[in-house]
């Protein structure tokens, strides 16, 4: 084998090596999403609105209801959406300890989001980026502002 050819291939080794090493740290590193829950596996959703209405939705035969004797119209894809913030990417973890609830919007918090009687509180949205406080037990997230949950059309007050 030419010289050139063997420090090509001892090029190569090391750069792979090095990517895998990366991969793998970048993994480990890796902070996770808000719950351990499957989306898709979530059946039970509770939106609790500071002073205003609480909604209450089950998944039955594989669609959303509503369960708190409302006969409005459940919109599907918004109930698919608050079921997949549980797997919303987390930017960072603090212990809530670090933190005054009210300067993060948490006391109270504007909207209480449980889903399999896992609750989320969602604050105020940071100051760094888009992304916003959330509440998991005794940890704070930032998550990314989408993943807010909306209100019902039907509980969204008309502009006059």
């Amino acid at each position: 084998m030419k010289r050139g050819t063997l420090v090509f291939v001892a090029i190569a080794a090391a750069l792979l090596a090095g990517a895998g090493w990366q991969w793998r740290h970048d993994r480990a590193q890796a902070l996770g999403s808000l719950l351990d829950l499957d989306p898709a596996a979530v059946q039970r959703i509770d939106l609790a609105w500071h002073g205003g209405v609480t909604e209450h939705y089950a998944r039955r035969d594989g669609h959303w209801q509503a369960v708190d004797g409302t006969t409005l119209p459940v919109d599907e894809g918004r109930l698919e959406d608050l079921a997949a913030t549980a797997a919303a990417p987390v930017q960072s973890w603090r212990p809530l300890a670090e933190f005054d609830p009210a300067r993060i919007g948490l006391a109270p918090p504007p909207v209480v989001l449980t889903l399999d009687g896992q609750a989320l509180s969602f604050g105020e949205v940071a100051v760094t980026g888009p992304l916003r406080y959330v509440r998991a037990g005794d940890r704070v997230a930032l998550v990314p502002i989408r993943f807010t949950p909306r209100p019902a059309k039907a509980n969204t007050a008309k502009a006059p």
